[in-house]
């Protein structure tokens, strides 16, 4: 049970990792997964995200705690539970953000992390089905791929977009972000294509990798200031106990990476004294910096045309199911979002601060992804950069109970004025031609909902999160950091953070594309530092 390393969490940067650092047949390393298998057939039917939103055998289901600002409700935080992480329950779109995101990382003090430092990482990770270039990668192992189907629809809206002077770019991965188009899915012959799939698959028979799913971290263990072994439940509801000889890389994510640290003794020292956890190091930061994207739409009947609605139900379902089996196409390849749109509010920005994930589809209210049996279209509405923070902390010591998460929505009032901008400018788009051309009505908010106070009740009373959170074990140089430049934990040797919670500011986008890059550069990292030290 002794490891040159131990990797725990077999999510999108996880999985990363244990690739990279098994590569080296002279390193012995162990990945820890607290979910099992990727088995289920939902997981690699790309439209089967819907089934898996809610469901405790693939997703920790998290909720947050009740907040005045989204009307005391419980917001569903999904997280996967299963080899792959959330990229084995996720939308499945490749977005990586703007350059000018990463370039602020490193002008807080991160050297190393500006866009043009951070691409070669990109690159390294991606096959983009289209063909490598300067800004794209094409002899990495994950799949990016175009939306394998098209609608009337779809294509109306990417030229509405157009028509009210937006661009339409080629490709919102490279020069530029903004404008309308057609997302790009981690999707490979038309199935997803997760972390495992892409990392770990394909090295499964290396004699120097251990997986061990079902496998539970209760903590990390300390002697002095060094982690030397980490604590876990396996299926038998025994504990188990592996060494680590050089470095623990803890990959959890968001919100069960602080978790865990703080059950190691890491942390806030009013938390760790609260529940009885002997203060191992003090780090105030852990847990804290909580960002998310919170998302309100807007919704339209429509007419001459159909829609997802009913294209999944019935006897059209068993065709598109039919469709998807024999050539890999049709509506079961189709994701959260199909269309995007990259906007600014305020013509005085230099870049998008809203973006629209846009389905041919609408969903019943109330029913988490259940769609309405009538046509409709959605677009959904988030802002990119929020400066709303909140927290994620423990509530016991049993790490299988879930922490308090505190994400402190629409506090601060950049973010209600970008979400309000973001929900008008949605409205233009469903009123512009040739998109206009198959509009019925406005299914919701609806026609009496137009003031800014309505619009934004409206968002505080519906919204949710559109499952991104990061910052909890962000990287820095102030008093909040918890990890430094090289993801090391400060104030420890022998234990980093590599994974999503290490971002000190949110990007603008989703977050799988950005996780993975960082489990290709901190793996780097590692691998850089432990080869120095041994010289």
């Amino acid at each position: 049970m002794k490891y040159d390393y131990i990797v725990i969490g077999a999510g999108s940067a996880g999985c990363v990792v244990a690739n990279r650092l098994s590569a080296d047949k002279s390193n012995s390393v162990l990945l820890l997964e607290a979910g099992g298998r990727d088995s289920n057939f939902l997981i690699h039917i790309p439209v089967g995200f819907w089934r898996m939103i809610d469901r405790p055998s693939l997703n920790w289901c998290f909720k947050t705690e009740p907040e005045a600002g989204t009307k005391d409700r419980e917001i569903p935080i999904p997280r996967g539970k299963v080899m792959g992480g959330s990229s084995s329950i996720n939308g499945m779109l490749y977005v990586r953000g703007q350059a000018a995101d990463y370039d602020l990382w490193s002008q807080l003090g991160n050297r190393g992390w500006s866009y043009d430092e951070v691409l070669p990482d990109f690159k390294a990770c991606e096959s983009f089905e289209r063909g490598e270039n300067e800004l794209r990668g094409g002899g990495g192992e994950l799949n990016v791929a175009d939306m394998a189907e098209t609608h009337p629809v779809l294509e109306a809206y990417v030229e509405a977009g157009g028509n009210l002077g937006y661009p339409t770019p080629v490709d919102y991965n490279g020069e530029s972000q903004e404008g309308f188009g057609i997302y790009q899915v981690t999707q490979k012959n038309g199935r997803r294509h997760s972390a495992t799939c892409a990392f770990i698959d394909p090295i499964r028979g290396r004699s120097n990798l251990t997986i061990t799913t079902r496998a539970m971290v209760n903590s990390v263990l300390v002697n002095k200031d060094r982690a030397v072994a980490v604590r876990y439940g396996v299926r038998n509801g025994q504990e188990q106990e592996a060494t680590c000889r050089r470095e623990i890389i803890l990959c959890a994510g968001a919100i069960q990476s602080p978790q865990i640290l703080e059950l190691s003794g890491i942390g806030k020292r009013e938390i760790l004294e609260e529940h009885g956890i002997p203060v191992v190091k003090e780090l105030s930061g852990v847990g804290e910096n909580l960002r998310d994207h919170y998302s309100s739409s807007v919704a339209w009947r429509l007419k001459g045309v159909g829609s997802l609605n009913e294209q999944t139900r019935g006897w059209r379902l068993v065709l598109e199911s039919i469709k998807w089996g024999l050539l890999r196409r049709g509506a079961l390849t189709y994701t959260a979002g199909i269309a995007h749109g990259f906007v600014k509010t305020r013509d005085d920005m230099e870049n998008p601060d809203v973006q629209f994930h846009m389905a041919h589809a609408s969903y019943a209210r109330g029913k988490r992804g259940a769609l309405e049996q009538e046509p409709g279209m959605t677009i959904s509405v988030c802002q990119l950069r929020p400066e709303s923070t909140g927290s994620v902390h423990i509530k016991s010591r049993n790490p299988s109970d879930p922490p308090a998460i505190r994400p402190n929505f629409l506090s601060e009032t950049t973010d209600r004025d970008a979400l309000i901008g973001g929900m008008k400018i949605a409205r233009q788009v469903g009123s512009a031609e040739p998109l206009s051309n198959y509009v019925d009505h406005e299914i919701f908010p609806g026609p009496n909902v137009n003031s800014d106070e309505e619009i934004l009740e409206w968002c505080r009373r519906t919204g949710a999160t559109v499952f991104h959170p990061v910052g909890t074990c962000k990287m820095g140089i102030d008093e909040q950091a918890v990890v430094d430049e090289r993801l090391r934990v400060r104030g420890l040797h022998g234990l980093r953070v590599v994974d999503a919670s290490i971002m000190p500011t949110l990007v603008s986008g989703n977050t799988n594309a950005p996780a993975i890059m960082i489990g290709q550069k901190g793996a780097n990292m590692i691998l850089e530092d432990n080869r120095i030290a041994s010289v």
